[in-house]
């Protein structure tokens, strides 16, 4: 049973996707698609892929002295950050532009898309 099991779930997301070449999903892989296309015709430009913002920094606290009698730090909380899956310049407005694609708007998803308009006034636009 264990082996039929591990065989027909290999390779499968927990959401159901697949990935496409360097792409995470079909529709990511479409949209990037898209937006090749729209650079090429002049509506878009500067298009990055995977851009990371970091949203809550690493958290670090002493824990005593080194054999150098220096104070030596222990990282306590590792840094939060969200990764884009696309951001551009929109030429008709001059503005840029942070996009993800979405299936499933997970709780973690959430809440990374309001730490990015809490810290840096980032509204992600979802497609």
């Amino acid at each position: 049973m264990d082996k039929f099991y591990n065989h027909a779930f290999q390779g499968r997301n927990k959401y159901g996707n697949k990935r496409v070449g360097s792409h995470a999903s079909k529709k990511e892989h479409y949209r990037a698609g898209e937006l090749r296309m729209m650079q090429r015709a002049g509506l878009i430009s500067d298009l990055r892929e995977q851009v990371s913002y970091l949203l809550i920094p690493a958290q670090y606290g002493e824990c005593g002295k080194d054999f150098k009698n220096r104070p030596t730090r222990v990282l306590l909380e590792r840094p939060c950050s969200y990764v884009a899956d696309f951001v551009y310049t929109d030429k008709a407005t001059g503005q840029t532009v942070v996009e993800d694609t979405k299936g499933v708007r997970t709780k973690e998803y959430i809440i990374k898309r309001k730490l990015m308009l809490h810290v840096h006034g980032i509204r992600i636009k979802e497609v």
